[in-house]
C-alpha cells in the first residue's frame, strides 16, 4: 500500500503540523494551517463552538456517515505563577512526564500573541551547584521556566506581556533519519493527521469515493480526555486514528499498525474491531492487536460521553510516547493502508 500514497507530501505535511504550536486548547495557529492544507486539497473545513475542525468527504452511500477522529492538541504547559525572582512556575496540559522535559527549549505565547523563548529546568538545575540536582523529583513543584531574557524580578517578566494563564509550547525537534525513523515530540497525533490528509489527497487525485460519507474530526482536547465527548448527529461509527504505545506485554512495534481492542476504560466495538482486523489481513498489512493500559483515545471519550456510536481505534506504533517519540515510516505506511482500506469498505 505504501506505493499508493505521496510519501513526500506526507512527511512535509507532518513536519508542518508538528512545528505549529497546538498545546491543549490552543487552536489559534493550527486551525488556520489546517484550513490551508484542506483548501489545497479542494475541500473546506467547518468548525464547532469548541473549535473542533471537520472535513466532510462525500461517499457512495450518502445515507450513512462514519467519523474518523485525530486530535490536533499536544502536550504543553501553562503559567500558574511568576516567582519574585522572575522564574515561572507551570501546570501541565496533558500527561507530561517532567523528567522528560528537563532542559527542553520552550516558547511562551502571550495573550496578545507575543513570544518569548526560555528553558524548562529543575530548580536544582546544575550538579555544580546543587547537591540534589540528580535526585530531586521533577514535578510541578520543582520545575520552572527560565526566560531567555535579562530577568531579575516578576516585574521584568510582566513587562514582556507575560501573565498567568499564558501557554507554553515545547520544541518538537522533528527529524527523519536516513533509514526511515521519525523522531519528534507530538507525533501523537500530528502524524495521524498527516496520514489522513495524504489518503484524502490520494483519493481526490484518483477520483475515488469512500463507501459512505466520511466526517474527519480534529478536536483540541484529547490529551485531557474530552476531545471526543461530542459526536455530531448522524454518525454511526467513530474511529480514533491515534498513536499506539510500545512496551513489555504489547505486540505493537515501530513497523506495525496497531488495532486497539481495549483502552484503560472500555473495550472497543467487537464487530468494528473485527472488521479492521479483516481489512488488515486482506491487505497483508503488518499489524498487531493490543489491549492498552494508561491509554485512552477520543473513541473512548465518545463512549464515556454517552454517544450512540460503535467505536474503534488504530494507529502507528510509537516508542517513548509522550516524550521524544519515535516511529518508522513503515508503521505510518501501514496505518495509511488500513485507513484507506477502511474508507473503501466503511
Amino acid at each position: 500500500m505504501e506505493k499508493k500514497f505521496d510519501q513526500n507530501y506526507l512527511l512535509r505535511t507532518m513536519q508542518k503540523l508538528i512545528e505549529t504550536p497546538s498545546p491543549v486548547g490552543y487552536y489559534s495557529e493550527i486551525n488556520p494551517l489546517m484550513e490551508q492544507l484542506v483548501n489545497e486539497l479542494g475541500y473546506t473545513l467547518k468548525f464547532d463552538n469548541r473549535h473542533t475542525a471537520y472535513l466532510t468527504v462525500p461517499g457512495k452511500d450518502a445515507s450513512r456517515t462514519v467519523c474518523i477522529c485525530s486530535h490536533l492538541d499536544t502536550l504543553g504547559l501553562m503559567i500558574r505563577k511568576i516567582d519574585s525572582d522572575g522564574m515561572i512556575r507551570v501546570r501541565s496540559l496533558g500527561g507530561i512526564n517532567y523528567h522528560n522535559i528537563d532542559g527542553e527549549s520552550v516558547t511562551v505565547i502571550t495573550r496578545d500573541g507575543r513570544r518569548c523563548t526560555g528553558l524548562c529546568v529543575c530548580q536544582s538545575h546544575s550538579t555544580h551547584v546543587f547537591d540534589d540536582a540528580r535526585t530531586l523529583q521533577r514535578d510541578e513543584d520543582t520545575m520552572m521556566i527560565s526566560l531567555d531574557a535579562p530577568i531579575h524580578s516578576a516585574e521584568d517578566v510582566k513587562k514582556l506581556g507575560i501573565r498567568n494563564g499564558d501557554y507554553i509550547y515545547l520544541e518538537p525537534h522533528f527529524q527523519l533519519t536516513r533509514n526511515g525513523y521519525l523522531k519528534s515530540r507530538f507525533l501523537d497525533d500530528k502524524a495521524a493527521i498527516a496520514v489522513i490528509l495524504t489518503v484524502v489527497k490520494f483519493m481526490k487525485e484518483n477520483c475515488l469515493k469512500p463507501a459512505c460519507n466520511i466526517l474527519f474530526s480534529f478536536p483540541h482536547y484529547e490529551e485531557i480526555g474530552t476531545g471526543g465527548t461530542f459526536v455530531p448527529p448522524g454518525v454511526e461509527q467513530f474511529i480514533s486514528l491515534d498513536m499506539a504505545v510500545i512496551g513489555p506485554g504489547y505486540e505493537s512495534s515501530e513497523e506495525k499498525v496497531t488495532i486497539c481492542a481495549k483502552d484503560v476504560v472500555t473495550p472497543y466495538d467487537r464487530d468494528l474491531t473485527n472488521h479492521l482486523i479483516d481489512i488488515a489481513e486482506k491487505l497483508e498489512l503488518n499489524y498487531a492487536v493490543d489491549v492498552f493500559y494508561h491509554y485512552s483515545t477520543d473513541a473512548g471519550a465518545a463512549i464515556r460521553g454517552g454517544n450512540n456510536v460503535s467505536v474503534a481505534a488504530f494507529g502507528f506504533g510509537t516508542f517513548s510516547s509522550h516524550g521524544m517519540e519515535r516511529t518508522h515510516i513503515s508503521s505510518i505506511q501501514n496505518t495509511a493502508g488500513l485507513l484507506f482500506g477502511y474508507l473503501m469498505e466503511a
